[in-house]
């Protein structure tokens, strides 16, 4: 009788656990696109229009959810309707592949000031590297300070009027920068999926690559990852602000004000590549900055934080070295060769302090061997600080994938 009993006991167990598990399997988000939101000044408000945003996915599922923004708004931002389709190119969608965004099963939603809404989960199967197409219309209100991502260097759309469901908005006009969009997420449909989180300035963002080509080095490192067997399970996320800094605010919030909203927050994030520090080592040519007095100690002090705090969270952060910045670094002044100096310390610690969990040397590949200073012509988009899409290409290529372990 008494075995008899725990027999039962046991199966119960079993069975409950089982279902934790399939609960868990269920409810297992994972952040495919995210763009880290900024305060945007338009000449013209937004106002009764229809915003399409195209975003490019780097993992697939089977059901999908958004995150609108309103974080840099300083009034309610009402979202009338919204609309999720499978990218046709050049705005449009594909037949029959529309689905309405629902808010707490609501079509519209409302989102206050400094804040952010995630929808309803659609289900709605997508592939790895899907374009989605995402339509929100702005009732007749005022938005004069939208909360965007500057500098996407992807095409959104605009119209008058109400046509997030229309295949094709009418009389459209364009910019580069996707607004009120925060994340896309999925629900995987590949075993122990996870996000690599790309942290850094312009060269992360993919400053100066082709517009629309998804070739900034987020994008190659994603193509790379599915296309090994190993990584194939992991989704790239691009959190590169350009201008950003690291310990001050410049284009946006600092690296250490928006950890914990670009990084720890993603769903499923388990990676980080941290390349910053650039700009702030550039606001020393500046005499009036608060960081004319930089040392490579404050960068490697706030970059020993951004580590500690991951590991908090069971992730692992991978240490890049800055790249050549030139020409200004190779003038004369006092303060050129200092910028300089901190640049090679600060990249120096990160090759051989053991303070991240691997290391990405960048600045290696990018640097020109007869000319260490300066970037390779070849993947020198012509600004000498950017790379061009065949140096973004050489960086992705540059990351050890045997990391992602």
């Amino acid at each position: 009788m008494k075995k008899k009993i725990l027999f039962w006991i046991a199966l119960f167990l079993s069975m409950n656990c089982a279902c934790f598990a399939a609960d868990q399997r269920k409810d297992h988000w994972v952040g495919s696109w995210a763009a880290s939101p900024l305060l945007m000044r338009v000449k013209e408000p937004f106002s009764d229009s229809t915003i399409r945003d195209v975003v490019h996915l780097t993992l697939g599922g089977t059901a999908v959810r958004v995150t609108l923004t309103n974080q840099f708004g300083t009034a309610p931002l009402h979202i009338g309707s919204a609309y999720i389709t499978l990218s046709a190119g050049s705005g449009k969608s594909q037949p029959g592949s529309s689905r309405q965004l629902t808010f707490g099963h609501q079509p519209s939603v409302t989102i206050p000031a400094g804040t952010y809404v995630l929808s309803d989960p659609i289900p709605m199967p997508v592939a790895d590297f899907s374009d989605l197409a995402i339509s929100l219309y702005l009732p007749s209100q005022t938005v004069a300070d939208p909360t965007c991502h500057q500098y996407g260097l992807s095409t959104t759309y605009i119209a008058a009027g109400n046509e997030a469901d229309r295949s094709e908005l009418q009389d459209a006009h364009t910019l580069l920068s996707w607004c009120f969009l925060q994340s896309v997420e999925v629900q995987p449909g590949k075993k122990n999926a996870a996000a690599v989180v790309t942290l850094g300035d312009s060269i992360t963002d993919g400053a100066r690559s082709t517009v629309d080509a998804n070739h900034r080095y987020p994008d190659d490192l994603a193509v790379r990852l599915h296309a090994n067997r190993k990584t194939a399970h992991l989704s790239v996320l691009n959190e590169g602000i350009s201008g950003g800094r690291v310990l001050f605010e410049g284009h946006g919030p600092s690296a250490l004000q928006r950890f914990d909203r670009d990084v720890l927050a993603q769903p499923g994030v388990r990676y980080v590549i941290y390349l910053e520090g650039i700009n702030d080592i550039g606001q020393i040519l500046r005499p009036t900055s608060p960081e004319s007095t930089l040392t490579a100690d404050e960068l490697i002090f706030a970059a020993t934080q951004l580590v500690t705090r991951a590991h908090q969270h069971g992730v692992r952060v991978f240490g890049a070295t800055l790249l050549p910045f030139a020409p200004k670094l190779l003038l004369a002044s006092p303060d050129q060769s200092r910028a300089r100096q901190v640049l090679e310390q600060y990249n120096d610690w990160v090759r051989t302090s053991h303070v991240f969990d691997g290391v990405v040397d960048f600045n290696k590949v990018i640097a020109d061997p007869q000319a260490p200073q300066t970037m390779l012509p070849a993947y020198d988009s012509g600004d000498h600080v950017h790379p061009n899409d065949a140096g973004y290409k050489a960086m992705a290529d540059a990351i050890d994938l045997s990391l992602f372990r």
